[in-house]
């Protein structure tokens, strides 16, 4: 892929920048009729109503990304690109699905039966070598891995075939077998679908506003702009304790979802937070993720988990631990890597918008994620999750063995708001990991916006990357205060 207009060149931009296609413009639409059919929620913070058209209001003031290239909301309906794609890209197959699972679980099988039966002291005296082949072991079965929670991904959307016994049979199990909650996970993954780039609804990597981040800093917001540059050091730390539990934490503790959960309508989130101990996680019935008609597909989610803690105990008693961390565990921290990797820069980018309520539609969320790419690995053993991203938000039904095609035929009607990376292939991939922990700490609106453009955000940064935060004054409390003083 390729843009056919340029980006705007600004300081400190990257020569590998995020790049956008050529820009067209229609009509602007609200929710679509598409949104995910699996686990409906009507009473959830997440739902949509699909019938209804936000009134489009005056804007003023000049949008820009980090990078500071000028942004306009997106204005294309869900109509127009529905009906761009080809018929067939819809179609899903359930025997082609069955197939990939095959593929995988074969991978992972001669993988495990090749190390052990040949990567031993009586083949290869050298504890070093051993070590280092076996480290190897643990990345390759990490990947396919990976690929197989992809497949189970593909269910969960009911994707991976026309039918939806098939496919959360084939989700459960695959989910399971990766210490993954299979309907819990599909549940709350629903509600990110319909509500991405929503500040207060989204599920899932939603940025600190600026506020939020100062909090956290212990300073006033309007302190930000005098902080000196957060060191690479520290940047470097919260990566690596993000990409080892992240996807823990998310699970336990709901970190990086929203937190508004006093809102659920059937009253479940009064009193609760996101943290540990704050009842919000994804293996309580009552936990204000869901509603009361999930109740029993939580706990099937959990006795999932529950079987394969067995299994797993049973093995590590009869073949040892050490064994067994090796065999399963380290995969395990693997597969967990890549999913954090993958989801956050899906929809972690200099270029991308969040937004708060009066500006967010179902169409300009879904556009507000990146495609990127990984090569080789990303569009075999990861099955194209990374690199067909904004059309899945878009229709997330479509199997992904299509997602290419349908792809490039959505790009002419998304225009500039096609937003893609594949500077540098896979090595391009894991540098945007760096690029976007350094450039995005927090969200902010823009100067001077005013109307729907007033609920556009963008990320912002203290180290002296991109456009500046804006300067601020002090509340007027702490004004009061120093007077006084």
């Amino acid at each position: 892929m390729s843009a056919t207009t340029a980006r705007k060149s600004f300081a400190h931009q990257p020569d590998d920048m995020t790049s956008t296609s050529s820009s067209t413009s229609n009509s602007i639409a609200a929710s679509p009729d598409h949104t995910p059919r699996q686990s409906p929620s009507n009473t959830s913070l997440s739902s949509l109503d699909s019938n209804s058209e936000p009134e489009l209001k005056a804007v003023s003031g000049k949008l820009l990304d980090t990078y500071g290239n000028e942004f306009h909301l997106p204005d294309f309906t869900i109509k127009q690109i529905r009906d761009a794609i080809p018929p067939h890209c819809f179609e899903r197959s359930g025997v082609k699905g069955l197939g990939y699972v095959a593929r995988d679980l074969a991978s992972l099988a001669l993988t495990f039966y090749l190390f052990h039966t040949y990567v031993t002291p009586e083949n290869i005296s050298s504890t070093p070598v051993r070590a280092a082949l076996w480290t190897v072991y643990t990345m390759v079965q990490g990947l396919f891995g990976t690929g197989l929670w992809v497949l189970a991904h593909e269910c969960g959307h009911q994707s991976f075939s026309p039918s939806k016994t098939l496919n959360d049979t084939v989700g459960w199990f695959c989910h399971s077998a990766l210490l993954v909650p299979y309907f819990s996970w599909k549940i709350s993954h629903s509600k990110h679908h319909k509500a991405t780039g929503h500040l207060e609804r989204d599920m899932v990597f939603i940025p600190k506003t600026r506020d939020e981040y100062a909090s956290k800093m212990g300073y006033y917001a309007h302190e930000l702009t005098e902080l000196m540059e957060e060191t690479p050091i520290v940047t470097a730390g919260t990566m690596v304790g993000q990409q080892l539990v992240g996807w823990l934490l998310y699970l336990v503790a709901n970190v990086t979802g929203h937190n508004h959960h006093e809102r659920q309508s059937e009253g479940r989130g009064i009193g609760k937070t996101n943290g540990f101990g704050g009842g919000v996680n994804h293996f309580n019935p009552s936990s204000p993720l869901y509603e009361n008609k999930d109740a029993k597909l939580i706990l099937l989610s959990d006795l999932g988990l529950a079987i394969m803690a067995t299994v797993l105990f049973l093995i590590g008693t009869n073949f040892g631990w050490a064994n067994l961390a090796v065999w399963y565990f380290i995969p395990y921290l693997w597969v967990n890597h890549w999913l954090v990797a993958i989801t956050f820069l899906q929809h972690t980018d200099p270029t991308l918008p969040h937004y708060e309520g009066q500006t967010w539609n179902f169409a300009r969320g879904a556009a507000a994620t990146i495609d990127r790419e990984f090569g080789f690995i990303g569009r075999q053993l990861l099955h194209g999750i990374i690199e067909t991203h904004v059309l899945h938000h878009f229709v997330s039904t479509i199997p992904f063995y299509n997602a290419d095609e349908a792809t490039e035929a959505i790009k002419p009607i998304m225009g500039e708001h096609y937003r893609y990376n594949v500077e540098g292939g896979s090595l391009g991939f894991l540098k945007s990991m760096w690029q976007s922990a350094r450039m995005c700490q927090w969200v902010e609106g823009c100067e001077g916006a005013e109307g729907e453009n007033k609920g556009v955000l963008f990320y912002r940064n203290r180290n002296g990357l991109g456009v500046p935060p804006q300067k601020m004054s002090p509340p007027a409390e702490l004004k009061a205060a120093k007077k006084e003083a």
